[in-house]
């Protein structure tokens, strides 16, 4: 064997080893992605069952019911919005500081019977100007905000924007 052609074999084998490593490593990360989802985006296409994804959007206005499940723990069942379509969310647990409706949410869990999201984790905006990346899009997307016509519609009341109107 010539020095060229096992030069050759060396390069094939570290070609296959780091391309069989990547191969790996991305089957691994699909486990663990979670993507963000609008209301819009469930009922136009539904992810797999079981799967986990975030769901963000505003909490509806008159929307939260709060109780204590069987466990004693807060239940607390309320329907996040993207302007278009909402979706009936379900968390047990205590809720953050910030949670109110008509503020900006991402939750963390899947969908269960009867399109109802099961949420593990609730996160809510951090102050009076941030809007998660994922619900600003989705205000785009649904026509209730136009980035050139000025900052985003107020979240207390984006929910019940006719899209015409919207814009800042």
């Amino acid at each position: 064997m010539t020095r060229k052609r096992r030069r050759l074999y060396i390069l094939l084998l570290c070609g296959i080893g780091l391309g069989t490593a990547t191969a790996l490593t991305l089957t691994a990360f699909q486990d663990n992605l979670v993507f963000f989802r609008s209301p819009s985006d469930i009922l136009a296409e539904a992810p797999p069952p079981g799967r986990d994804f975030r769901l963000g959007g505003l909490v509806e206005a008159g929307s939260v019911q709060r109780s204590t499940g069987p466990d004693g723990r807060p239940h607390v069942t309320f329907r996040v919005t993207d302007g278009q379509h909402s979706i009936p969310v379900q968390f047990s647990g205590v809720l953050p500081d910030l949670f109110r409706e008509g503020q900006g949410v991402v939750t963390l869990g899947r969908l269960g019977p009867g399109n109802v999201f099961l949420a593990r984790e609730v996160l809510a905006r951090h102050d009076e100007n941030y809007m998660p990346p994922e619900v600003a899009d989705a205000l785009r997307r649904a026509g209730h905000w136009d980035p050139a016509r000025g900052d985003p519609p107020p979240a207390s009341g984006w929910n019940r924007l006719d899209p015409r109107r919207s814009g800042g």
